[in-house]
């Protein structure tokens, strides 16, 4: 193969890549000596010789034809990752360093490259550089990948030394923003605290995912605050006459409770379990739309409370007002509401000890009586780890972010939708 031009080396090398991974190293073997024979100072096969050097402890030897290899072609970032690698073999680090950073020029999400400048900085004592080079790493592992049983103690110790420098830069932080917070103790900084616990990696920062309708530029809030909504202190006032006729349509046996999940068709995987399960059991008084008047008959002291609510109107979808049961060691799994015009109320009824709730990073126990509003497209889960049963009344008000065009425009496109395919989709 005398004489080869550069596309069939590479085809060559990348032939003996190929089998060597196939476990056939004898073949793997024979090309690359073709290949060398061939052309003996293409860049790649200068590669491949150095990499024989430096597998057999002669980093050495490998530095030569390393650096005639990115000066032959530098565009090449696996032999400036090679010679790094020559380098730090050597304790050059400066010289390392240098190859490490000629390689993220080039390839500036190479996890080899990151990872081994990580350790580098971690050597020469630089924790903090490290940290951040590490935390480089792990934000641009594809979600789902998993990693090689080989690599995980590297991103075990990769994660450790962000960690350590986390907690490193939260007491700093503490101790360098106390005179100023004390400044301000009048006011809230719930919103700037939430920011720093997410720059301190530990609050994850969630975002509406509507499974049907998104409106752009509303406020991503998980839990609103209470005062936003005063019209909802005559609800919580009759929060003992709600329970009791909710306790009345208990009392008269879980067949007065549809399953709040009911498909015919077969639900993904989370739902299976709920499917057609009265675990999490529900009692309408309004349902997408509709006033259920049986049911409101048997409730008069709710309906009449929920006189003061701001109804939000979506012909077939809203409003819904409706009294959730959830059984003992029940858990309903996160997932997404339909349209981020809207939001959810929720008054805690009957709350034994084990149950909760997050909204994407915040997690709140309910309280009996005390209602609060969240936003419903945003990652969302419950759970009730006691043996008794757990009751809230749920309903939905407009996003007070929208106005009353929107309103309208989400209204009227909510009907054509429903025009259009005959009926509300499943995503409703």
């Amino acid at each position: 193969m005398a004489g080869a031009d550069d596309r069939q080396i590479r085809q060559l090398l990348d032939a003996a890549a190929q089998a060597l991974a196939g476990g056939r190293a004898y073949d793997a073997e024979r090309m690359i000596r073709e290949a060398e024979a061939a052309q003996p100072e293409h860049p790649l096969v200068l590669n491949e010789i150095a990499k024989r050097k430096l597998l057999a402890g002669d980093p050495a030897g490998a530095l030569g034809p390393l650096e005639a290899a990115v000066k032959a072609d530098p565009s090449l970032a696996v032999l400036w990752l090679n010679l790094a690698t020559a380098q730090r073999d050597l304790g050059r680090d400066e010289e390392e360093l240098a190859a490490l950073n000629k390689t993220l020029i080039i390839e500036p999400t190479s996890m080899r490259a990151l990872l081994q400048t990580a350790a580098l900085h971690e050597r020469k004592g630089d924790t903090r550089t490290a940290a951040a080079t590490y935390r480089k790493v792990l934000q641009i592992i594809p979600a789902g990948l998993q990693i090689p049983l080989e690599m995980r103690p590297l991103f075990d110790k990769a994660r450790a030394a962000v960690e350590a420098n986390n907690r490193e830069l939260e007491g700093f932080l503490a101790a360098h923003l106390e005179t100023l917070r004390a400044r301000h103790t009048d006011q809230s900084l719930s919103r700037f605290d939430k920011s720093l616990a997410t720059l301190l990696q530990k609050r994850r920062v969630y975002r509406p995912q509507p499974t049907f309708l998104y409106l752009p530029e509303l406020p991503a809030i998980e839990f609103y605050e209470r005062g936003d909504f005063p019209w909802l202190d005559s609800i919580e006032a009759a929060t003992a006459d709600i329970r009791e006729e909710l306790i009345g349509v208990l009392a008269a046996g879980r067949d007065q409770l549809e399953p709040y999940i009911a498909r015919q068709e077969t639900p993904d995987a989370r739902w299976r379990a709920l499917n057609n399960s009265r675990d999490w059991g529900v009692f309408y008084l309004w349902k997408a739309g509709e006033a259920i008047e049986a049911n409101m008959a048997r409730c008069p002291k709710t309906v009449a409370a929920l006189s003061a609510w701001p109804k939000c109107e979506l012909p077939g979808s809203a409003p819904t007002a409706v009294f959730s049961i959830l059984e003992p060691h029940t858990r309903i799994p996160a997932h997404t509401g339909v349209n981020n015009a809207r939001l959810i109320c929720h008054l805690p009824l009957i709350v034994p000890p084990g149950c909760g709730f997050r909204v994407g990073a915040e997690t709140r126990e309910w309280q009996p009586g005390q209602a609060f509003v969240f936003d419903d497209t945003i990652e969302h889960e419950a759970w009730n780890n006691s043996d008794d049963t757990r009751a809230v009344l749920i309903f939905d008000i407009w996003n007070p972010h929208t106005t009353e065009a929107e309103r309208e425009m989400v209204s009227a496109l909510t009907t054509g939708v429903e025009q259009f395919y005959g009926a509300l989709p499943s995503y409703l």
